[in-house]
């Protein structure tokens, strides 16, 4: 009798190496543009063309990031994750290359917001894909650490560019910079497939037997994995097309929390995020390596002849997912979250000049409000040691008590004060940055995952970049910190009020879906 075995993502392992090599392109990535107007400030200065040439480099920065990231999933299926990945990172390289050159704004915008852009939106979804397929039991552990990497980084990042203005000047810097920047390659390398690192564990008569079922494949030792599936364990389309509605209600019932994706073993439903996944397992769509394998080649040529150009753009871009109801309420308050914490945090230093506080005391206090956010990270690193809970959960916790920390931020004057409730606003912002793409990981299949972030990506970008000018010319016109934030803080209600309601709706449809079925019983 053959031994058969069961395929699982390491957890650990070169994931480690995984989180690492995240982490190398997200400090520069992250920190670039906070510190855009420290470095790049007196050069524009120079050329006559400041804070208008600031706020249109940085915008079209995020609109190249976000179109890159919309075409990310499809070029995964036929490039292959790793090289996106590497391509991104040659891209960021280059782009940090060619600023050590620069002598216009016209140059500045290629080739940061062009070229850069572009490759940190190649970046972003490579490295979240692949820590989503190394990582299942302890992905918000191992997220933590990741960010906590990335946060301590970008922390002195700041710091090490203005030493190095002082040291090596504007051009010097640069060059120092791009040598840095390099690690985005570096880091990229370490994204290595899945397949290579897979544990098998040896399972016994009984869990082969039941593993022998479509909804659980076997591997024997006589197998050979497909290096070129993203998916840890491979399916056809045939055979998922075969499993019953009782298998389908076992799947539906999985918890959506961490320790329930551990046993992970094919097409991940979690009920809690959505329960339509139940449903999208027949009909969602496949990777290119699996259906090349699982559909005649001749039923594949007859309906590409028929389909249209526009649904060829919607299957090609995976746009289907817009009609689901709970996913674009997950874009959404992510994408109107992330603007509300990143527009106010770029605004507190302005207000706090406006109180009189003097450049030390306000960088004091924002420098409070850094390691509040570092020791966050750590905090939720081991805490989901002990415990497990969505990480959906975890980012409407962060919206909502941001929500009301920002109502007192706006009564307080004091150093004191302000000092602590700036802190609680950093702590509770890694609440939002750390779970960000383990909510995606929990509600999509793992063969959407691509698709579906750099979607989100797209979305995100164009979002920022409409309603960014908006509150921008509020702030302008009323000269009014207090409203701005009021606003902003309406931007975060956005997030966090309409998933309370899909939460109170979907749990109230369950239960009366249960009594219906009991009733009818």
């Amino acid at each position: 009798m053959k031994k058969g075995t069961r395929l699982e993502p390491p957890d650990g392992g070169w994931g480690i190496l995984v989180c690492v090599g995240m982490a190398m392109p997200f400090v520069s990535g992250l920190a670039a543009l906070p510190s855009f107007g420290l470095v790049f400030g007196d050069f524009l200065k120079s050329i006559g063309a400041e804070t208008s040439a600031i706020a249109f480099i940085t915008s079209a920065f995020f609109c190249a990031f976000s179109f890159a990231g919309l075409f990310s999933g499809s070029l995964f299926n036929r490039f292959g994750v790793r090289a996106i990945g590497l391509s991104g990172g040659i891209l960021y390289f280059t782009g940090c290359l060619m600023q050590i050159f620069v002598r216009s704004t016209l140059d500045l915008l290629i080739a940061f917001s062009l070229i850069q852009g572009i490759g940190f939106g190649l970046i972003v979804p490579t490295s979240y894909t692949t820590f989503n397929n190394y990582f299942v039991k302890k992905r918000v552990m191992w997220m933590s650490f990741a960010q906590s990497l990335i946060g301590l980084g970008t922390m002195f990042y700041p710091v090490l560019m203005q030493k190095f203005l002082e040291w090596y000047g504007f051009r010097g810097c640069l060059a120092v910079l791009a040598a840095i920047n390099f690690h985005a390659v570096l880091g990229m390398l370490l994204m290595q497939p899945v397949e290579w690192h897979m544990r098998r564990v040896p399972i016994n008569e009984q869990e082969m037997f039941e593993n022998t079922k479509p909804s659980q494949p076997v591997v024997t030792d006589n197998t050979q994995e497909d290096p070129n599936l993203l998916s840890p364990l491979t399916y056809s389309r045939k055979s998922s097309q075969k499993l019953s509605r009782e298998n389908l209600r076992k799947l539906s019932s999985r918890s959506s929390s961490i320790a329930s994706l551990g046993n992970w073993s094919g097409p991940v439903i979690v009920s809690d995020a959505s329960p339509q996944m139940v449903n999208v397992l027949g009909s969602r769509r496949q990777s290119t390596a699996i259906s090349n394998k699982s559909m005649p080649t001749s039923n594949n040529e007859e309906r590409n002849d028929k389909q249209s150009v526009w649904q060829i753009i919607v299957d090609f871009l995976d746009l289907t997912l817009m009609k689901k109801p709970i996913y674009v309420n997950i874009v959404l308050g992510i994408s109107f979250a992330l603007y509300s914490d990143i527009a106010f945090f770029t605004l507190q230093p302005l207000y706090m000049f406006h109180l009189g506080y003097d450049k030390p005391d306000t960088a004091s206090i924002i420098a409070i409000g850094a390691a509040a956010d570092l020791g966050s990270r750590v905090f939720l690193a081991f805490l989901a040691m002990f415990i497990q809970m969505p990480s959906r959960y975890i980012y409407l916790a962060g919206a909502f008590f941001t929500v009301i920390s920002r109502f007192v931020f706006l009564t307080v004057f004091d150093f004191k004060n302000m000092a602590i409730i700036t802190a609680v606003m950093g702590f509770l912002r890694t609440w939002i940055h750390v779970p960000l793409p383990l909510v995606f990981a929990e509600y999509l299949p793992k063969d959407r995952f691509a698709t579906g972030y750099g979607l989100f990506m797209f979305l995100q970008g164009n979002i920022m970049f409409i309603i960014g000018p908006a509150v921008g010319y509020l702030r302008d016109m009323t000269q009014d910190y207090v409203l701005t934030f009021h606003c902003l803080n309406f931007f975060m209600a956005l997030c966090a009020i309409p998933w309370i309601l899909e939460i109170i709706f979907v749990k109230f449809r369950r239960r009366t879906k249960i009594g219906a079925t009991s009733e009818s019983k």
